[in-house]
């Protein structure tokens, strides 16, 4: 169900059966290098703050293996990209890893535009019933 209207805004999405590893792998690190540019931090910053927040050692080198499509053993755990999202700032890193479930990751006030939009569509539809009830004539007998 597309709430919104304007699929461009909040794509519909499809859920996928099967996961492609290599695919999704591939389109994360894009994504996670992605992210590294737009934040305008250097990696060795990204990995100090990833480290502050896991409270382990988190080198540029290992930051480096996370982000390159060429290191196919070298996968980020989810608390490493958790941290990660939180040192660039790029919260949208978390709607294209849901994005093969058929999800889309909401940022803020967007899940409140998406309430308005789920009770408008229901009070349109209680609108319309209204008005075939109102259509239909009414009978009613007078009881003695």
């Amino acid at each position: 169900m597309d709430l919104f209207g304007d699929a461009t805004a909040f794509p519909v999405r499809v859920y996928i059966d099967a996961i492609d590893v290599d695919r999704f792998r591939a389109r994360l690190k894009r994504a996670m290098a992605r992210a590294i540019r737009e934040c305008q931090i250097d990696r060795a910053e990204i990995a100090a703050r990833m480290s502050r927040y896991l409270a382990a050692p988190i080198t540029k080198a290992g930051l480096d293996s996370y982000t390159a499509e060429s290191k196919t053993t070298h996968d980020i755990s989810l608390l490493r990209f958790k941290a990660f999202v939180k040192a660039t700032g790029a919260v949208w890193l978390w709607d294209e890893l849901v994005s093969d479930d058929g999800l889309t990751a909401m940022d803020g006030d967007e899940t409140l535009l998406a309430e308005i939009a789920f009770w408008q569509s229901e009070q349109s539809k209680a609108v319309m019933r209204l008005r075939e009830l109102r259509s239909k004539p009414v009978n009613v007998r007078r009881r003695k």
